[in-house]
């Protein structure tokens, strides 16, 4: 069972999934495999709102988690905060409009929003694994920052 402060681990995973999914979406477009690409770029989409959810449940209940790190850190963590925030603002509405241009067969719409729609879509789902990984494993108050990077890297299969 899921407790609710599994939920940030919840929402990164689903966040590395979305990423995947967009990478792969891509990668069979590109292919001309058509049908797979719209499967994972469905998924993405699915998985994306699933992830909404979550976040929204999780923040609504628990607010913001303070960031613990010092000195340059700091600025770093805070410019990649600021920019996956706006962009993720961004996304919603153009994920639908790229979405409704697919089902549309506005195929040659849906190509030129696609364009501006992948490369956010993917950055915001990516900053939203690091701002994990910052919040909650290298930036902890008990945490030093290289000793949790090598424990998280040496736990992955």
């Amino acid at each position: 069972m899921i407790s609710f402060s599994d939920l940030p681990t919840v929402n990164a995973l689903l966040n590395a999934t979305s990423a995947i999914l967009l990478l792969m979406g891509r990668r069979f477009i590109g292919k001309g495999e058509k049908e797979k690409h719209r499967m994972c770029m469905l998924g993405a989409f699915g998985v994306s709102a699933l992830f909404l959810i979550s976040y929204l449940t999780y923040h609504y209940q628990h607010g913001s988690q303070p960031f613990q790190g010092v000195g340059w850190m700091r600025p770093v963590y805070f410019s990649i905060l600021l920019s996956h925030t706006v962009l993720a603002a961004a996304l919603a509405p153009l994920v639908l409009m790229t979405l409704r241009k697919a089902f549309k067969k506005e195929f040659e719409g849906h190509k030129r929003l696609a364009r501006w729609t992948y490369p956010i879509w993917v950055y915001v789902s990516i900053t939203g694994v690091i701002i994990y990984l910052m919040l909650y494993h290298l930036f902890t108050s008990a945490a030093n920052p290289l000793q949790s990077a090598i424990t998280l890297l040496s736990s992955v299969p």
